[in-house]
This record gives structure tokens, C-alpha cells and sequence, in this order.
């Protein structure tokens, strides 16, 4: 096996990546010193993937909302106990998490690396389910949704998905319904598992104090061979326009929240250069160093503690999102809105683009310094086909014509306010 050592110029970090005989995608960025070593094992599988077709089959299937999650649920369980109960043991912090299109689990530690990478490696290839099991999992599950749906933060989400997007499935809870999840039989789990559990779907990434040959001889005992299946992901059509530009929901918030944000249209895959590109104008529009930030919170429309946003996008779908607290959430999408028209009209200034975009490269940069940061978008970017360094690279060679570009992508029309006022 030979490894491929990429280096980036700007900052001077290098770290390896190996396609393992068996298929898996390894990444291994070594950092000699460091205290702590954070490991991920991801695959390309999340709670839109619910219709699919095998290359090595003639028709899709359908599949109960949330399998994802349950499946990321039920991994860590065995015939022999829990893998939580195993790393205790070596005194690692592992958890994982699903998402809308990736299933992570992950552990960080400061020594017994190679004990938990064994377990790691073991149990996320050890699928177990019974029909008692999994009933027994659809009552925890269950509950689990229950408190999502009293959960504010949750539900501004997920009211704003499904006001903007009529069919895809972003616009379904990660972790299904009480009706789909009471659906799932160990059948299912098992389709899925064998299907989207493929390692030729699959990428490990670690960042610390490791040795590379060891990592790569627990690789070789550990990982097993697996026909490689492409797999399609299958969405019905999506319309251009939103839902409804207005949804409304009552909660115990002391303060109304709010996620304002706008509906982009997806043709084909993004690449570095368009996620760069928003990122660095959202920076622009609404960081703390921005006209529209200082006018809010001179307003009292918005307080620093809560005020973010966010380029949320992925396979079939993109939304630029602002969120926050607010006793006016009405009045901060009429401000945003006209910012961007201003902008829009009369560009953005120079020196205005030159400062965000060392604020965005800066950020990413320091990240640099977490092993988390590291291993974490080295699986992100690599489960979405980009890679780490010709990000930073696209970020530092961006022209502010590019970025003035992507104010056409907000348009008034696919804008949508999501708002939770108290009870």
C-alpha cells in the first residue's frame, strides 16, 4: 500500500491518504507533540438516503424515514455488550452522530490509541439486530423524538425546511417519526447496513501523536473486504419555489427565535469555489464587523450571544440561513433583505472583501490546530468529494467579482422566516 502525501504551500501541513485494499478511504494527519489523537470513521449515509438503487440491482427501494439514525443507534450494541462499555476501558471519549447525508463515530483520547481504534474499527463493522432489540429501540428512539418536537432550536429548524422545500427529504427529522421508525424491522437495518456500510462508502481520518504503521496494521486486521456497489440516491423532483414564506409555532422561549434565510437553486455537485465563495459573503453581510450586525444590535433587534449564520447545503438542496433571538424577527429579515439589495446595487466595497475574506481564511486556518477540526473536515469534505487544502487554497485566491456574483442567489421570492414566539 502506498501512501499519498499531500502538502499545502500556504500553511506548510501535510498529512496522507491511502485507498485500502478493502476500499476504505484513510486519511492521516500526523501532529507530533500533540496531547490528544481524535479519530472518525464515517460513511456517505444519512437520513436523506431513504430512497436508493444498488448498481447491482434493477430496482430502488424505499425505506422508512430514519434508519440512519437508528442504525448509528444500534451499532454500538453486540451480543457481547456495549461499545461505550468497551471504551471505558481504554479511557476514550467516543459518541457519534448522524447527519443528513453522513452517519460519524468518533472517539478522542490521550493514550491507548490503538486499543480504541481496534474497538472503533470492530463494532462499526459488527451489525447486531433483533426483533427485541429493535422494538426495544423504537420505544428509546421514540421518546427521543418527543422532546425534539418541545425542543425550540430543533423546531425553528425544521420549520424552515419544511416551509421552504416541498418534497426533498432534508425536510424530514434526522431521526424519522414515531409512525416511520415504528416501521423499521431488522430487515431493513440490514439492508441498509450492507448497502451504505460498503467501506468503498466509507472514509477514516485521525489527527495526533500516532504512529502511521501501526494505524495501518490494525487497517489490514481489522477492516473487511467488501464488493464494491455504487449506489444512487433517488429524490423526486424539487420545485424552484418555496413552500410558504411565513411559519409560525408557539413554545416555552422566554424570547421569540427566528431563522430567516433563502432557497438557492442546485444544479449538479458544489465545489470548493462555491462554498468559499458564500462563505465569504455571508462574512461580508452579516459578521460581527458588518454595517447590518452593528445596525441590528444598535436596534436591540438582535443580542451578540445568539445572532449566526450558516451556508447549509448538500445533495439536491443549498440555503444560506441567518438564526437567532429576536423581539422583532419580521424586522430583521425586512434588514437583511435590504442589505443585500444595497450590496447588490452598489457592490461591495474593496476593502470591505478583503477583510472578510482573511476573516473566513483566518478561522479555517487556526482550526488547523484542533486534531477535532482536522479529522472532522477531512471526513466532511471527503464523504462530499472536495478536499481540505484546495479549500484553503480556493479561499485565498477568490476574486470579490466571485463573491458579488452570489447576491443574485438570494432572491426575495424563495426567501422564508421561520419564528417560535413564547407561549
Amino acid at each position: 500500500m502506498n501512501l499519498h502525501k499531500i502538502t499545502n504551500e500556504r500553511t506548510g501541513d501535510s498529512y496522507y491518504t491511502l485507498k485500502h485494499p478493502t476500499g476504505l478511504d484513510v486519511f492521516l494527519y500526523p501532529k507530533e507533540g500533540n496531547s490528544t489523537t481524535y479519530a472518525v470513521l464515517g460513511t456517505k449515509y444519512g437520513s436523506i438516503d431513504n430512497c436508493f438503487q444498488r448498481s447491482d440491482e434493477r430496482e430502488p427501494e424505499t425505506v422508512p424515514a430514519g434508519i440512519a439514525h437508528f442504525l448509528e443507534h444500534k451499532l454500538f450494541e453486540s451480543e457481547d455488550g456495549d461499545a461505550f462499555q468497551r471504551y471505558a476501558k481504554t479511557g476514550a471519549s467516543a459518541n457519534a452522530a448522524t447527519e443528513f447525508e453522513s452517519t460519524c463515530y468518533l472517539f478522542s483520547c490521550t493514550d491507548r490509541l490503538y486499543e480504541s481504534l481496534e474497538i472503533l474499527l470492530d463494532f462499526v463493522q459488527s451489525p447486531y439486530f433483533t426483533e427485541e432489540t429493535v422494538k426495544k429501540e423504537q420505544g428509546i428512539i421514540g421518546q427521543e423524538l418527543r422532546m425534539y418536537d418541545d425542543d425550540p432550536q430543533w423546531r425553528v429548524m425544521f420549520n424552515y425546511l419544511q416551509a421552504m422545500y416541498h418534497t426533498h427529504p432534508v425536510r424530514i427529522d434526522i431521526g424519522g417519526s414515531i409512525e416511520s421508525i415504528a416501521q423499521i424491522t431488522p430487515e431493513h437495518l440490514y439492508r441498509c447496513y450492507h448497502t451504505f456500510y460498503n467501506l468503498n462508502n466509507m472514509a477514516l481520518a485521525i489527527c495526533g501523536n500516532f504512529q502511521t504503521e501501526r494505524v495501518l496494521e490494525l487497517c489490514d486486521r481489522y477492516l473487511k473486504p467488501s464488493e464494491p456497489v455504487d449506489i444512487q440516491r433517488i429524490f423526486e423532483p424539487e420545485p424552484e419555489s418555496i413552500v410558504s414564506p411565513y411559519v409560525e409555532q408557539c413554545l416555552s422561549v422566554a424570547m421569540p427565535l427566528f431563522q430567516f434565510g433563502y432557497k438557492e437553486p442546485v444544479c449538479g455537485i458544489l465545489h470548493e469555489r462555491d462554498i468559499a465563495a458564500v462563505e465569504i459573503l455571508l462574512e461580508v453581510l452579516a459578521s460581527d464587523a458588518s454595517p447590518l450586525f452593528q445596525s441590528l444590535l444598535d436596534q436591540g433587534l438582535v443580542n451578540e450571544s445568539s445572532f449566526g449564520y450558516e451556508y447549509f447545503e448538500g445533495n439536491g438542496y443549498a440555503t444560506v440561513m441567518f438564526s437567532g433571538e429576536s423581539k422583532d424577527p419580521q424586522a430583521v429579515a425586512n434588514a437583511i433583505s435590504t442589505e443585500i439589495q444595497r450590496l447588490s446595487q452598489e457592490g461591495i466595497p474593496v476593502d470591505v472583501f478583503e477583510r472578510s475574506k482573511r476573516a473566513v481564511y483566518g478561522t479555517i486556518i487556526s482550526a488547523l490546530n484542533s486534531t477535532s477540526s482536522i479529522s472532522n473536515a477531512l471526513i466532511g469534505f471527503s464523504l462530499k468529494g472536495r478536499e481540505l487544502f484546495t479549500y484553503i487554497d480556493t479561499l485565498a485566491e477568490l476574486k470579490l467579482e466571485e463573491i458579488q456574483k452570489k447576491l443574485s442567489l438570494f432572491e426575495k421570492k424563495k426567501s422564508v422566516l421561520s419564528v417560535i414566539r413564547p407561549l
